[in-house]
This record gives C-alpha cells, sequence and structure tokens, in this order.
C-alpha cells in the first residue's frame, strides 16, 4: 500500500536528491518541489557560482532528478516572500550593526511555515529535506537529534523550527555521513552525485562586503580603542564589521592585536579591544522558540554561540516564554557573541530550541580588572 505523500524541498543538490530517492523506494507518494527566490535574470547576477543552491542550473538538476526518480516536479515562485523575509530583514540587521543569519529564517518562515502550507494544499502529509538532522519519535513527541555527520550537522539553523510543524517533518539522510551519501547517489545514476556543496549566502553576489555596499550606506569612520577612548584607525564603514573580526580593520598601527568589541551604526564607530574583551561569560538572547515545554528544560544545557563550534555547558538564569527572551550564564566564556546570531541550546544531542543574541554580558576582561 502507498505511503502518505510527502514534498521534497529539492535544490538541486545531492544531499536533497537522495532524500527524494531513499523516500520513493521506500514507497511514499513524492513530489519534487524547488523554491524559486529570483528571476533567472537576477539569479545570474546574484549567485556566487553554479553550485550555488539559487541558480537556474540548480533548477534544471532538481527537475533532471525528479525525472530521473519518476516523480512530479514543481518549481514555486517564493520571491516576494524571500523578499520580504529574508532578504529586508537581513540587510537591516547589518544596517542596525547586527550580524543576521538569513539561515535561520529561511528553515524557520520558508521551508517550514510557506512550504508546509503549500504541502497540505497538494495533499502532502510531509515535507521532506536533505538536512543532516535526526527526528526521533520521543515519548513526548517528536524530537531533532544532532545528524549522524557530525561535520555536517544542520540542528544549528532549525532552531526555529515551529514545534508544531515537527510532524509533518522528515530527514531521510539525517543519520548518514556526507560519504554515504555520495555513495548511494552515485550507485542510482543521479546527475547530481558529484555536484559540489554550496557553501555562501545563496542571495549574495560575490563577497559579503560588496553586496551591503551595494544596499547600505556607508562611509569610513573611527576605530575606537575600548580601555584609552582614542582613536587608533579608521575603517572602511561600520556595518561591515561583525563582533570578534580580528582582519581588515585598517589600525594605524599593525602590530596591534585589537578585535571588534562593539559597532555602533547610530555613531559610524567600532570599538576595538583585546581578546579578552570579546570573551563573555553571559548572553540575553530573544525570539525564544523551544521545541519541548518549557518546564522540561534542563537546568544544566549545551549551548551553541557560533556554527560549528563546540557547545559549552550553560545555565537558563531567566526564562520568560510569553515575552520570549532568555538569560543564559556559561561555564566558561564564549568568544565573540554577536549580537543577531543564534545561540542554540541542546541536551546531549537533542535540539532544544534557541534564540537571537540581543547582548553579551560580563565579558573576561572586565571580570579580570
Amino acid at each position: 500500500m502507498k505511503k502518505p505523500r510527502v514534498l521534497v524541498a529539492m535544490s538541486g543538490g545531492v544531499d536533497s536528491s537522495v532524500a527524494a530517492a531513499l523516500l520513493v523506494e521506500q514507497g511514499y507518494d513524492v513530489v519534487g518541489a524547488m523554491m524559486k527566490f529570483w528571476s533567472d535574470e537576477e539569479l545570474a547576477e546574484s549567485c556566487n557560482s553554479e553550485s550555488s543552491c539559487c541558480t537556474p542550473t540548480a533548477a534544471l538538476e532538481a527537475g533532471w532528478v525528479a525525472r530521473q526518480l519518476g516523480i512530479p516536479f514543481e518549481l514555486l515562485d517564493y520571491r516576494e516572500t524571500f523578499d520580504e523575509r529574508i532578504v529586508t530583514p537581513f540587510l537591516e540587521g547589518y544596517a542596525a550593526g547586527r550580524t543576521p543569519n538569513p539561515c535561520v529564517w529561511c528553515n524557520t518562515d520558508v521551508k517550514f511555515d510557506a512550504l508546509l502550507e503549500h504541502a497540505r494544499s497538494i495533499g502532502a502529509e510531509y515535507v521532506a529535506t536533505g538536512h543532516y538532522v535526526r527526528r526521533v519519535d520521543g515519548p513526548a513527541g517528536v524530537e531533532l537529534w544532532r545528524g549522524g555527520d557530525a561535520a555536517k550537522d544542520q540542528t544549528y539553523f532549525l532552531w526555529g523550527t515551529p514545534r508544531a510543524a515537527l510532524p509533518h517533518l522528515l530527514f531521510p539522510v539525517g543519520h548518514l555521513e556526507k560519504p554515504a551519501v555520495r555513495r548511494l547517489a552515485e550507485a542510482r545514476g543521479l546527475i547530481t552525485a558529484r555536484k559540489p556543496e554550496s557553501q555562501n549566502i545563496c542571495f549574495v553576489r560575490g563577497s559579503l562586503r560588496d553586496f551591503l555596499a551595494q544596499h547600505i550606506p556607508s562611509e569610513p569612520g573611527p576605530l575606537v580603542d575600548l580601555e584609552s577612548g582614542e582613536v587608533i584607525g579608521e575603517h572602511a564603514g561600520a556595518r561591515f564589521y561583525t563582533v570578534g573580526q580580528r582582519k581588515g580593520l585598517g589600525l594605524w598601527k599593525s602590530h596591534l592585536e585589537r578585535y571588534v568589541v562593539e559597532v555602533r551604526p547610530e555613531t559610524n564607530e567600532v570599538v576595538v579591544g583585546p581578546r579578552a574583551a570579546v570573551e563573555w561569560w553571559g548572553l540575553e538572547a530573544s525570539g525564544l522558540n523551544l521545541l519541548l515545554d518549557p518546564a522540561g528544560l534542563p537546568d544544566r544545557i549545551e549551548a551553541m554561540v557560533r556554527y560549528r563550534t563546540r557547545p559549552v555547558g550553560a545555565r537558563v538564569l531567566e526564562l520568560d516564554p510569553t515575552a520570549g527572551r532568555f538569560r543564559l550564564r556559561f561555564e566558561r566564556p564564549q568568544f565573540a557573541v554577536a549580537p543577531g546570531q543564534s545561540v542554540v541550546l541542546y541536551a546531549g544531542d537533542r535540539l532544544l530550541g534557541g534564540g537571537f543574541i540581543e547582548r553579551a554580558r560580563e565579558n573576561a576582561l572586565a571580570r579580570a580588572g
């Protein structure tokens, strides 16, 4: 008997291609779909390379894989949604001196919201993706756990997944390692088997700095030393810098070891200081999203403040689910706790949720003093 219908988000890459193939083989009624964020003319100008997930070539390759698998394929126009929910907030974040992470918004607001809504409209019970994350059906409902490939785990980008969406999500390659996924693609003759991975922000043309310069007015300004208050250099535009940055600061004395401590777009200042000034013992966050009942949050958790960093033990000192705010204290100081980035919460391999960093608290420099 045929299993339920599944809408597979196909990017034209190997992971989503294998995800679709495995679901077909498992007997699901599979429909492939790619979300189109730009016109073909804009895509050709906006993407970094043909290996990106947002090019016309990627759309063609996703369609070819669908034909190989014998499944229907849809190209869905999400340009307005993507601009409203991803690109505009991204630019607004940098303009405000923050360091936004658009991949989190894309998963939260597009794949597991707008796309899930479309899936329901075509009678699909599930949305599936090629993310490296494991779905675990726990005693209290569906849980998300780190992927089987530690180097490719993508739970950091999925903390904002609406809890109500969890029962309707499938991650067919989440338990696998990347080399195994490529072998499965090759064994099935999929054209994406050897396709390079996309590493860049899909809508950024060229370098991030060039993209920001095209969309956000900027001008040079002072680099202010945190400890002395003196101007010790000139930056190229406050909006180009992020907390923890060391290279390309424009110091007049290049031998100084300084890191960005704070970005002040309102005065066009970038504050710099020694490394201890960007090592923090805690943070405040907003936009709380928990994948379990708040009462079930452990006293001690693990937290990540940047992708591909080691999680650190932490305690939640304050939690206000109604306001969506919380405060953490780390067991050891964390480097470059940047406003706008995500803080993601874990219990071992289980993803608990997360939020957006609003401000860091208590740096190691002040504590030492």
